[in-house]
């Protein structure tokens, strides 16, 4: 069953109901649902829909022409092959100008690899031919930086031919409850934590009604498809997987600057930096700064993608009891009572989501939110704010607390806030914003109740109109 992205389906048929040319841009990472939205968009619109192979321009050739073949002839078997991409970009122009006709490259860019001047015949062709006609032209990619620089960038061939570009994202946690809408809220919060609202993963999941024995069967199972996945993907994408494997390990351990993560690792800076840049545009890790800064000497490094941070933080340290079928028996104590902690992070993500997205109203309106620390110059130690909302203009700001715990907050926390405020900036207005799993003791929501803090539970940035 195809879930979400309804603003993207929207702009795609409205598009195409305008019946003028189109060349759509859709990328994103690996398993982020490019594929389902495209075959949802086709559904009932004549379609042809080719997937590049990493393999050879001929072999290209060969499963193009098949693509193309198979749609003018669908009784027949076996499908010639066309001379050139010339030849079969020319039956494209045929079958166009009859009707109108969805053309479908999905992995360009190891068609693009292959036949490296495919950029330029499909520049000179939308330049003299389907620029004036009806073809809605869809190029999808999966690697990143190929796709913004090679497709979208300014040196490329095809630059300013894309008519509309979609980078899709993952799914927000709220979207992620259409997939099983009969779990509890917690298990909402934990599918979206182990998950990332990656689609294809939630769907690997196969939850029936239990959250805990799904994770059990499909992801703590040498058999399973998710126990793999990070190992495949790794390998799939890059040349030297076990390096990449030991930087990942090295951050889910706890290295977070560069220099650490090298030592860890136990390579130069410089190399390591390179192995980090890739990381990157795979959307396996990301670059964190305090929110009102700009990258430099605090630049840390974290694991963005959800799905690696819990395979990295749960699978590794129970790989012996996996293996040998155990998990069962050991679930509960060295897995899931760590939960709590391991949320904790992913908590303070859905918090930010929740007051950059869903929030209806907010005392200012914000220009950023995002984390931010620094060091208390009076007690020269660290202090960190899990969210720091940013106005527009103006000199009020949010300061937020997330707590993913068992037990109620108390006011100390809110004492707590105001003290890293004073640090963060003293001497402006401040709106503190306090998140709780477990909600708040008595004295923190009369002061709740005095206008001093807003609470927030789990339930209530879940709730919807």
């Amino acid at each position: 069953m195809f879930h979400c992205r309804e603003k993207e389906m929207h702009t795609l048929n409205q598009r195409y109901d305008r019946g003028r040319f189109e060349c759509i841009i859709i990328y994103g990472r690996r398993r982020v649902g490019k594929t389902a939205l495209i075959n949802e968009f086709c559904k009932g619109k004549p379609a042809v829909y080719f997937s590049a192979l990493n393999a050879s321009s001929q072999e290209n050739l060969e499963a193009l022409s098949k693509a193309v073949y198979s749609y003018k002839n669908p009784a027949e078997v076996h499908a010639p092959v066309y001379r050139s991409y010339e030849d079969v970009l020319g039956a494209i122009t045929e079958i166009a100008e009859e009707q109108r006709l969805v053309f479908v490259i999905d992995e360009y860019p190891y068609l693009a690899k292959a036949e490296k001047s495919i950029s330029s015949r499909l520049q000179h062709i939308i330049d003299h031919i389907w620029q004036n006609g009806q073809l809605f032209l869809v190029l999808c990619g999966s690697s990143m930086s190929f796709m913004e620089k090679q497709v979208l960038g300014y040196e490329s061939p095809l630059y300013g031919r894309r008519t509309a570009q979609f980078k899709l994202q993952a799914l927000t946690y709220r979207e992620v409850t259409e997939f099983h809408p009969e779990l509890g809220i917690e298990d909402q919060a934990l599918l979206y934590g182990v998950t990332g609202g990656i689609p294809h993963y939630i769907n690997k999941l196969e939850i029936e009604g239990d959250l805990d024995t799904a994770l059990k069967e499909h992801l703590f199972n040498t058999s399973s498809y998710l126990f793999e996945e990070p190992e495949n993907l790794l390998k799939q994408e890059l040349r030297e997987p076990a390096i990449y494997n030991s930087v990942i390990s090295a951050i889910a351990g706890g290295a977070s600057r560069s220099n650490e993560i090298a030592t860890k690792v136990g390579v130069e800076s410089g190399i390591c930096a390179k192995y980090l840049k890739v990381l990157l545009e795979l959307g396996i890790l990301k670059k964190e700064t305090p929110v009102t800064e700009k990258p430099g000497r605090k630049t840390i490094y974290a694991i963005d993608d959800n799905f690696f941070r819990f395979w990295y933080r749960f699978v590794p340290r129970n790989m012996s009891a996996i293996s040998s079928g155990r998990m069962e028996q050991i679930y509960e104590r060295a897995v899931k009572q760590f939960y709590s902690d391991y949320m904790g992070l992913i908590f303070e993500k859905m918090c930010l989501e929740y007051l950059l997205r869903y929030a209806d109203t907010l005392p200012i309106l914000l220009s950023d939110a995002g984390q931010w620390w620094g060091t208390d110059s009076r007690t020269r130690k660290e202090v960190q704010i899990d969210i720091v909302g940013i106005p527009i203009e103006g000199n009020e700001y949010i300061i937020g607390s997330c707590k993913y715990k068992n037990t109620p907050v108390g006011a100390d926390e809110l004492e707590l806030l105001r003290q890293y405020a004073a640090v963060f900036k003293g001497g402006c207005k401040h709106h503190y914003y306090i998140f709780s799993k477990s909600g708040f003791k008595q004295p923190l929501m009369e002061l709740a109740k005095r206008g001093e803090v807003t609470l927030l539970t789990l339930q209530d940035i879940y709730l919807r109109d």
